[in-house]
């Protein structure tokens, strides 16, 4: 028969007291007024922050825009089909922001930073804000350097240099695309990184274009941004920042 002694009952719950944590948690919660095309208005969430990362109850993440008195707009990022009237949400305390690295470079993303090209996760230390304020005027290097886009007439007559701005403007089948490729297979050996933004094109489209860049080598200091035409509205719009 087990003998049980009241001396180690009491040391047991002694060190069980001792080992006790307790932590509060709070958590800033809202309920879903309404949703559709991309957008929910949110009652709660008082102390939301602007752009901060909400995330409903079935796992979409959403961005809190518009803060007004009595709701919250959050644009969605995903298809938010899942989410229903009523449906509980949680701030998380966190400004949208994406992973930086120079591990990105040959790599294929959607506008959240993430892979899409099936090569695996990219390993990131550092993080950007995605509504981050530009540099100003002063603090900025003067332009002082031409970018060579490849293209006789466009060096000849309209250079371009590194820090500008470049609208290619035209109607459909004019060669904008080809413009824009053909400066970045321009730029091996220039030092100049890449960035590809393709928005609501089809993604046989995208695909080709990669296809491009790998065979001429461009892909080595180029990051392609793809959000094709069935991607959310909201990953569309954040895909050029």
């Amino acid at each position: 028969m087990v003998t049980i002694r009241a001396d180690e009952i009491s040391n047991i719950i002694r060190e069980r007291i001792e080992q006790y944590n307790r932590e509060v948690k709070i958590v800033n919660t809202g309920t879903v007024l309404q949703v559709g095309d991309g957008i929910a208005r949110i009652h709660g969430l008082d102390k939301v922050m602007a752009g901060e990362l909400v995330e409903f109850e079935e796992g979409t993440i959403g961005i809190a825009l518009n803060l007004e008195s009595n709701n919250v707009g959050v644009v969605l990022m995903g298809d938010g089909l899942m989410i229903q009237e009523g449906s509980s949400v949680k701030a998380t305390g966190k400004i949208a922001q994406i992973p930086v690295s120079e591990a990105y470079l040959g790599r294929v993303i959607n506008a959240l930073a993430k892979p899409i090209d099936g090569r695996g996760e990219i390993l990131a230390s550092e993080s950007r804000l995605i509504e981050s304020p530009a540099p100003g005027i002063i603090s900025r290097r003067s332009v002082y350097e031409p970018l060579q886009t490849g293209l006789i007439a466009i060096d000849s007559m309209i250079p371009i240099g590194r820090g500008q701005r470049e609208l290619i403007i035209g109607d459909r089948q004019t060669g904008k695309t080809v413009v824009a490729t053909d400066t970045i297979h321009n730029q091996q050996g220039q030092n100049v990184i890449c960035v590809y933004v393709a928005i609501g094109q089809k993604a046989s489209s995208v695909a080709q274009v990669v296809t491009t860049f790998q065979e001429r080598g461009a892909m080595e200091y180029t990051i392609v941004v793809a959000e094709t035409a069935d991607s959310p509205a909201t990953l569309q719009y954040l895909a050029p920042r």
